[in-house]
């Protein structure tokens, strides 16, 4: 999980281009989510203590803003992979529409190859 996580950020992080499984789109979007729990529940144990809760405070900002460009690359690869262009990464942005990413997000590869590439899971 986390080499796949890792895979993501080095190799693809600015790559808005070709397609992304399932697995890792999931497997770098929950280990995001996890990474940024950490630093919440860092933020709520050491905000008592002032520079070091704002320390942890920014720290956590800084590491959000980084996986900003990388999530939704791997958003837009996740829609060339169903066959939808990637401006529907727009969608996940718009309370209760961003139900509908989800369903998108969740669904199976296109079979075959696609304008976007090759079925990255053949």
């Amino acid at each position: 999980m986390i080499q796949t996580y890792l895979n993501v950020l080095k190799n693809h992080y600015a790559d808005f281009n070709g397609r992304a499984r399932r697995r890792d789109y999931w497997t770098f979007v929950l280990g995001f989510i996890a990474i940024m729990v950490v630093f919440n529940i860092l933020t709520l144990v050491l905000g008592r203590i002032p520079v070091v809760g704002t320390i942890v405070s920014l720290a956590g900002a800084l590491v959000a803003l980084a996986h900003l460009v990388p999530t939704i690359a791997a958003g837009v690869r996740r829609m060339h992979d169903i066959g939808k262009p990637g401006w529907f990464i727009v969608l996940s942005f718009i309370p209760l529409v961003n139900f509908y990413y989800i369903y998108l997000a969740v669904q199976d590869s296109q079979a075959g190859e696609n304008e976007h590439g090759a079925n990255p899971k053949a």
